[in-house]
């Protein structure tokens, strides 16, 4: 995830830094985080 980008979350692979990232609205991101912390993806 990267700073300084409002109502998105900027993702990218941490091994290629320099690469594309993927970006997500705020709220989606948050839903696919609670999503992984309550094991709801596994």
């Amino acid at each position: 995830m990267a700073p300084g980008f409002p109502g998105v979350v900027p993702v990218r692979d941490s091994k290629d830094p320099h690469g594309p990232a993927l970006v997500f609205p705020v709220a989606a991101w948050a839903a696919f985080v609670a999503a992984v912390k309550s094991g709801d993806l596994s």
